[in-house]
């Protein structure tokens, strides 16, 4: 396995107004912002292109669970299903099964305070049409 993690793919946080958030964000600091929030586009080192997504949720999500956090990061990987396989042998909580969609493959995991962390392995160029 080469890396495991080569970025940080999103973050993601509860709030009790998601529109008044992204609204905020949007006057005070010009985030230009979806449904999901706002995608950073950007290229590496190399000229790769990469995004970085923001996204606020409803306070009552339960995209975080089972984690009791306001917050969950999203990481960037290379390879989603060796890093689970690896992740599993080393004793590392696996949550649900990965999801595929246009823009990449998702998985999730438990750190050792039992945050929910979501893994993800982009396909960038599909965020960039």
């Amino acid at each position: 396995m080469k890396k495991r993690v080569t970025g940080i793919g999103g973050l993601f946080f509860k709030t009790k107004d998601v529109n008044a958030t992204k609204d905020w964000y949007q006057k005070h600091l010009g985030f230009d912002s979806d449904e999901w929030g706002c995608t950073f586009k950007w290229k590496d080192d190399s000229g790769n292109l990469g995004t970085t997504q923001w996204s606020p949720f409803s306070e009552k999500t339960t995209h975080f669970e089972p984690s009791k956090k306001e917050f969950m990061f999203n990481y960037r990987v290379e390879n989603l299903v060796e890093l689970l396989e690896e992740l599993k042998k080393e004793g590392v909580t696996i949550l649900g099964e990965i999801q595929e969609f246009e823009y990449g493959k998702f998985g999730w995991v438990l750190d050792n305070d039992g945050n929910k962390i979501e893994l993800w392995e982009p396909i960038d160029e599909n965020l960039f049409k």
